[in-house]
């Protein structure tokens, strides 16, 4: 019998996917945006408008800071950073997210409060894998980032859902935490500046989402990946600053507020004055987790201490001028369209959210059937919502 037949005739155990893996990539934004793109008609000479994700070196305007490559190439260059790291991180690198995370707290993070990543995703990945303990919940905003949710479902977290209130600037729902959570809930997730919702919450508002979290006896993990985007009445305030009403495991990165996504640079930190995360081995898990999980490349850890140190205040200044202006523009326009109605200016992130009337449109099915035809017929990628007749775009 020749090699091919006796290939064919052997019984193959491999093949079957894992369903859950099928069903959280399914519903990343990752995949959302790949499946918009395969929809565009490449014939339409129009250029792109890739609104779909957060990608703001997308568009010129959106240049990295000069002093950010100037580190990254002397990083590059210095022969220094081409070691293995220990699994937390570099050491300089976790030392300057400390003293980058403390100037805005009324107490010290430490470098062993730090843990970095290769960009908040996978932040988002480690802190979902630690949390994965049998029978535990962590309560997730709706809506929200689906990366999340895909996080959860893979490592057999439960997730349950507590609204933002779109009348109320998105703000948590505070009484549905309460409602939702139980003996088994370890977690609650905030996004601040907000994705998708392009809010920024208020000192009092974060004060009382602490005050729930104790009464809970739960963690608060900030996603705050789009820290100081902020433009509008409320200035950032970092969660990190009620960290000693109730433990917060702050989740941030280069990638937005330096416009370098592709440079994959994130980290976990401990902003909790009273070491209940340590003492609850959070931090240690993390770390554990970190030991078996991808490593953010060396030399860009390299760079950090001068990407924070170096970066000029105006760059800040220019890209919040330049994204104040552009979420006018979208907010104004968006009130001229008879289906769409945006419940709330946008006054950070790069995203805002907005409903979908589909009784006034013809042939459009849901949020999903929108985006395509818009992809196909208009060559504009924006994504749908997490409400099955709503949409969001940055």
């Amino acid at each position: 019998m020749e090699n091919g037949g006796a290939a064919a005739a052997a019984k193959w155990r491999f093949g079957a996917a894992n369903p859950a893996l099928h069903a959280a990539s399914s519903q990343s934004l990752r995949s959302i945006v790949t499946r918009l793109y395969d929809t565009l008609d490449h014939t339409d000479p129009r250029p792109v408008a890739p609104l779909g994700h957060g990608d703001p070196s997308a568009f010129a305007c959106f240049r990295a800071a000069p002093a950010a490559e100037d580190a990254l190439a002397a990083a590059a260059l210095s022969g220094k950073n081409n070691s293995y790291a220990r699994a937390a991180g570099v050491e300089e690198a976790r030392s300057a997210v400390a003293a980058h995370l403390s100037r805005e707290l009324p107490y010290e993070v430490t470098a062993g409060d730090v843990v970095m990543t290769a960009g908040c995703n996978h932040a988002i990945e480690v802190m979902m894998a630690v949390l994965a303990a049998p029978g535990a919940n962590v309560l997730l905003p709706r809506p929200g980032y689906p990366m999340y949710e895909s996080r959860a479902a893979l490592c057999g977290l439960e997730f349950r859902h507590f609204d933002l209130l779109p009348d109320k600037s998105w703000e948590v729902d505070l009484d549905g935490v309460e409602a939702l959570a139980d003996g088994n809930t370890v977690a609650m997730v905030i996004v601040n500046p907000n994705n998708p919702c392009g809010c920024v919450y208020s000192y009092d508002h974060l004060a009382k989402i602490a005050e729930t979290a104790r009464k809970l006896g739960i963690l608060v993990i900030s996603d705050e990946v789009y820290d100081h985007c902020a433009f509008g009445s409320k200035p950032f305030v970092p969660m990190g600053v009620f960290g000693g009403t109730a433990p917060v495991v702050t989740m941030g990165g280069i990638s937005k507020r330096w416009m370098v996504p592709g440079w994959r640079l994130g980290w976990i930190a401990a902003t909790d004055p009273n070491g209940i995360l340590r003492d609850k081995k959070i931090i240690e898990s993390v770390i554990g987790y970190r030991a078996i999980s991808v490593d953010p490349v060396t030399f860009v850890q390299g760079a950090l201490p001068d990407i924070i140190a170096n970066t000029d205040k105006a760059f800040f200044e220019n890209a919040m001028d330049v994204m104040k202006e552009a979420a006018e523009i979208c907010y104004q326009k968006v009130q001229d369209i008879e289906c769409i109605t945006c419940p709330h200016k946008p006054e950070g992130s790069m995203f805002v959210m907005v409903k979908l009337d589909l009784s006034c449109l013809d042939g459009i099915h849901d949020g999903v059937d929108f985006c395509t035809k818009l992809a196909r017929e208009e060559s504009v990628v924006i994504c749908p919502g997490v409400f099955a007749d709503s949409i969001y775009t940055n």
